[in-house]
């Protein structure tokens, strides 16, 4: 298994967005919303300008997405990863994570929200990449877990 991570492109929008809708939709039906579904071709040009993205290609496949923001001096957001179901499970995302940590070379602390129910998510986060849970918070009925990397 040869993992890349490409760049994204505004050429790119409907790619990620056909990634996160596959990522995403047990989310959607679960929730009944999820931010990461659903999103616009304008929406997806538009985050991709704001938010720098890199396309997860599994042997040569585009297979998944991890983007993060800067909150503040080496302080970043992973704001999204997400891996198609097919792909889920074989190490892709544990290897995003790493590939962040080399990619921003001032980071001091890593920090994400994810659904707390989501326990497959908790252990990934947890017992696979060695984030801790700081906090949690509320969007609507979901209650969310802060995990923290420093």
């Amino acid at each position: 298994m040869i993992l890349e991570y490409k760049k994204a492109v505004l050429e790119d929008a409907e790619l990620l967005i056909s990634i996160y809708n596959a990522a995403y939709y047990d989310d959607y039906l679960r929730y009944g919303y999820c931010p990461g579904y659903g999103i616009t071709k304008e929406g997806m040009e538009e985050s991709i300008r704001t938010i720098p993205k890199y396309i997860i290609m599994c042997d040569n496949m585009p297979v998944g997405c991890i983007s993060s923001k800067q909150i503040e001096t080496g302080v970043y957001e992973i704001a999204n990863l997400c891996i198609i179901p097919e792909y889920q499970g074989k190490g892709i995302g544990t290897k995003a994570i790493e590939f962040i940590k080399t990619h921003l070379d001032d980071w001091k602390m890593l920090t994400l929200v994810t659904p707390l129910d989501k326990k497959q998510n908790v252990t990934f986060y947890t017992e696979k990449c060695g984030f801790r849970i700081e906090s949690t918070e509320r969007d609507g009925d979901v209650e969310l877990a802060r995990f923290v990397f420093e």
